[in-house]
């Protein structure tokens, strides 16, 4: 990998917008804990997740799956650490890209802005296929009717397209309403296996050794990775954020302890609900039909009827935030010059990045459309397909940053402990590639492809990334101005990045050029 640290005579800390680049900016301080966790936390989709894929992982490690869930979480939170003390410095808007920039370079940063662009695109276009194919499952639970997938994904391209034009506050009050439905659809289950007492009785088998480690403990794990997915994209609202050195980080901590106990205390319960002799054989039998049954049984045929429905909205809630996280990404590098000013422009009432997301909207349209005239199955190939390299990529982004960390805080001083800034950093960073090479060891478990396909799939992540640094070049060659000012800090911020010492500010002119 190609890196390059930057100088104080090579790159500005402070670099004008194109001169075409529209004046009205975002939103300013609107966004709050809630609302920022609520994005994140809609983007990991939890009652799509359980219903949808878990039922696979208890398939695959039995009884102790819950477990694979909480070790997921544990490993994000320790990535969570250094991610969140870096975001403290780093005032740029851009994510991932900017970090790795900080701590890796700009051919670094440039291969991971391609790479985020690849990993966001792939993750909530794809959903599209799962969307369609909840929504059929509905309809024919519900009236006996099928009907075709194309025109049910093309709705659900307008639908987030209009949330997504609309200001990033209202978006937020609507992912906090969906929010509230799938989570609480998943609380009335438990209650009912709670105060019904399970099939035999509550146990706590799933945290013994015995169930835990066991062969399928590393399929449950890439299942349980995979299920966090989208839980970083807290730094990618810190222009729209209320005190963002505040909330950025506890907004993080939310969402990754939530996912963590939540998911695996919604397993355990599904556990109990059919009893830890019979769960693999009915998660193996009926995946599909597992949660549903268990909420039939323990609440009613009527909150059966409503997970339908909110499998819906949560399918809705994720693709909103991706959507919302995709256009941000798209606004920055606008506005840096990568990518064309007209991408860059912000609408004048809502203050949303309403032609980068246009132009989002149209290529979910253009690849639903070319999956359905290739005759393809929305959920085998549209969901999957789209969404293996955008996960990986996402892992792969995680990791990166997790090793710009201790890179970055080394180049000069500041008042982080060694704690937070190398020791958690470079553990995250050992276990992010281990999460990394198990999900792509286990790759055939979640595509149920064959090896061809599976190989392009995980190819098309470095491949990305490589394009990324072939941009960097050529901008580099062709537009050296840009180059320089790639991922450069904003000329304000609303609350600016704790002062070092006097002495340390050639270092950190330096770090961050």
């Amino acid at each position: 990998m190609a890196v390059e640290s930057g100088s104080p005579n090579e790159a500005p800390q402070q670099t004008a917008p194109p001169p075409d680049a529209a004046a009205t900016t975002l939103r300013r301080g609107t966004l709050g804990v809630a609302d920022i966790a609520f994005f994140v936390i809609s983007a990991a989709a939890p009652l799509t997740v359980m219903a949808g894929t878990s039922p696979i992982a208890l398939g695959s490690g039995g009884v102790g799956a819950p477990v694979g869930y909480v070790l997921a979480g544990a490993t994000l939170a320790l990535f969570a650490v250094g991610f969140t003390t870096m975001a403290r410095h780093v005032r740029h808007g851009g994510g991932f890209y900017a970090f790795i920039t900080r701590g890796l370079g700009r051919p670094a940063g440039f291969g991971a802005a391609t790479l985020a662009l690849l990993a966001y695109n792939g993750m909530q276009i794809g959903v599209y296929g799962l969307l369609a194919t909840a929504t059929q499952d509905a309809v024919k639970a519900f009236w006996g009717v099928h009907v075709p997938w194309p025109p049910i994904a093309l709705a659900g391209v307008v639908v987030i397209w209009f949330l997504g034009y609309r200001s990033i506050d209202f978006g937020a009050k609507v992912l906090g309403v969906l929010l509230v439905a799938e989570t609480g659809i998943l609380v009335l289950l438990a209650g009912g296996v709670l105060l019904h007492g399970g099939a035999h009785g509550l146990a706590l088998d799933s945290f013994t050794p015995q169930h835990v480690l066991v062969p399928g403990t590393g399929a449950v794990l890439a299942f349980a990775f995979a299920a966090f997915t989208g839980f970083e994209s807290t730094a990618i609202y810190r222009h729209e954020a209320r005190e963002p050195r505040r909330t950025i980080p506890r907004a993080t901590y939310i969402a990754v302890a939530f996912l963590g106990l939540f998911y695996a205390f919604t397993l355990w319960i599904v556990i109990q609900a059919y009893g830890a002799d019979r769960i693999v054989r009915a998660a193996l039998a009926d995946p599909a039909g597992l949660f549903f049954t268990a909420t039939t049984r323990y609440v009613g045929s009527w909150a059966a009827d409503l997970m339908h429905v909110f499998i819906l909205t949560s399918i809705l809630a994720s693709q909103l935030a991706f959507h919302n996280a995709i256009n941000r990404y798209g606004l920055a590098m606008a506005q840096e010059g990568v990518l064309p000013p007209v991408l860059g422009r912000v609408h004048p009432r809502h203050r949303s990045p309403y032609a980068a997301g246009a132009l989002q909207s149209v290529l979910a349209v253009l690849v639903v459309l070319g999956f359905a005239l290739a005759g393809a199955d929305p959920y085998t190939q549209l969901l999957l397909w789209m969404n293996t390299p955008g996960m990986l990529g996402l892992l792969a982004l995680q990791a990166l940053t997790a090793l710009a960390v201790p890179l970055y805080f080394r180049r000069f001083r500041h008042r982080e402990g060694a704690l937070r800034t190398l020791v958690t950093p470079i553990a995250a960073t050992v276990l992010m590639l281990g999460a990394l090479w198990l999900v792509i060891a286990k790759i055939d478990i979640m595509t149920g492809a064959g090896s061809t396909t599976n190989a392009a799939l995980v190819l098309a992540v470095p491949v990305a990334f490589a394009g990324g640094l072939l941009l960097a070049r050529r901008v580099r060659r062709t537009r050296p101005a840009v180059y320089a000012g790639f991922a450069a800090e904003p000329d304000a911020d609303p609350e600016p990045a704790p002062a070092a010492p006097s002495a340390a500010a050639p270092e950190e002119a330096a770090a961050r050029g």
